[in-house]
């Protein structure tokens, strides 16, 4: 696996997303203590806003930045934006009141949702081998599943010497290295063509069945990880009268499910077709929910519950970017990430308020019963629209772009 990054532009690149990735993981951390310190006891619907606000961002930004930026050159647009984001980390820690720090979210957000798509896009004109290109993406999940584990003791660490406040300024830091790492390298170069609509990606991506299948995936994915990453307080605190340190052992089961996936996945990859794969996974996120509403009043079962559904997720999801790689043409391909990203955290905005309404509402088991019965309709969908492997994307005419 680690044999990809013998390449001096991948491992650059590589470096770029996890120097970016602890420096968003520190920032989160000090969200939060920045929102207790102007919020008091609002803090968490300050923190749900600013959630909200960068899903926003996601949805909306991705496809406008796909059709404004994709004649320009990639390298450039990187560095630029992850120094816009370095100067909006650097901004934070002056935030005086709550509207500036929706205002500073927004900005920093909407880069990301220009930077990312953009980013992952780049990455299969770099390993152009598959099997590459699917370590590749193996270790993109094992760096996200780090440093979501590895980022909250890093920042609690740096905060036995500093203040909330200066973990802002690495933040900044990662994100002016992730810069230096991009400028470093040699990208290729874009193939002239005429600039996309903004929905462009949007049309190819629901023209074709096996994108129709992944978008399925996602809500699949929205639905078990949004009961995970929304209700893992509740449950652990209120239902089973857990202290708070076991709150980060249940996250961090989670994690260790999706890392342990992330490990097999190549070699299951080689073997057996995307397709088994993402409806398979999509039909055990189903049972696991649906299995959440019996058993996971006891400690070890909620530890096993989480636990399968990171692994299930990192089984539905990383072979999404396989699939974008073959469903678009180079031109089209900046596009095509772009509008996945949109989509894909469209599944997430609803799916995050709804889990969250639903166990306050309601019970912890009401919300697994009403997320399975999503995450079952999203099985059926898949199933029926992504029948084969081997089915080709839907081109739309250039006289419609």
């Amino acid at each position: 696996m680690l044999a990809v990054l013998h390449g001096r532009t991948y491992r650059h690149l590589f470096g770029a997303q996890v120097i970016a990735l602890t420096g968003s993981g520190l920032a989160t951390v000090a969200l939060g203590l920045l929102a207790y310190e102007l919020a008091g006891p609002r803090a968490g619907a300050v923190l749900g806003t600013a959630l909200a606000i960068k899903m926003v961002a996601y949805v909306t930004v991705a496809p406008i930045a796909a059709a404004l930026l994709g004649g320009l050159s990639r390298r450039a647009v990187l560095v630029a934006l992850d120094l816009v984001r370095a100067g909006v980390a650097v901004a934070l820690p002056w935030a005086g009141e709550v509207w500036q720090i929706y205002v500073l979210i927004f900005l920093l957000q909407a880069a990301s949702a220009a930077f990312t798509p953009l980013f992952q896009a780049t990455i299969p004109d770099v390993l152009t081998d598959e099997r590459d290109y699917t370590r590749a993406l193996t270790l993109s999940r094992m760096a996200y599943d780090l440093e979501g584990l590895l980022s909250p003791a890093l920042a609690a660490a740096a905060l036995t010497v500093l203040g909330f406040h200066d973990l802002f300024l690495g933040t900044a830091a990662g994100f002016a290295a992730s810069a230096l790492l991009v400028v470093s390298v040699l990208l290729p170069r874009n193939t002239p063509a005429p600039r996309p609509a903004t929905t462009r990606g949007i049309r190819i991506y629901l023209a074709t069945p096996r994108l129709r299948g992944l978008l399925a995936a996602h809500l699949a994915a929205a639905a078990a990880g949004s009961m995970v990453l929304v209700n893992t307080v509740g449950y652990v605190r209120d239902v089973l009268h857990r202290d708070a340190p076991d709150v980060a052992i249940a996250l961090g089961a989670n994690g260790i499910g999706s890392l342990a996936a992330a490990v097999v996945l190549p070699r299951l990859l080689d073997r057996v077709p995307d397709r088994v794969v993402v409806v398979r996974a999509v039909a055990a996120l189903v049972v696991l929910l649906f299995t959440g509403t019996m058993v996971a009043g006891t400690w070890p079962m909620l530890l096993v519950l989480w636990t399968l559904i990171g692994a299930a997720c990192t089984f539905a999801l990383t072979p999404g970017a396989r699939l974008l790689r073959r469903s678009a043409s180079p031109d089209d391909r900046a596009a095509v990430f772009a509008a996945d990203f949109a989509l894909s955290h469209t599944c997430w905005l609803v799916c995050y308020p709804l889990a969250g309404w639903l166990a306050s509402a309601a019970s912890m088991t009401t919300a697994f019963a009403v997320l399975g019965v999503i995450a079952a309709g999203a099985l059926m969908i898949a199933r029926r629209v992504w029948v084969s492997d081997t089915a080709k994307s839907v081109a739309v005419p250039a006289g419609r772009r």
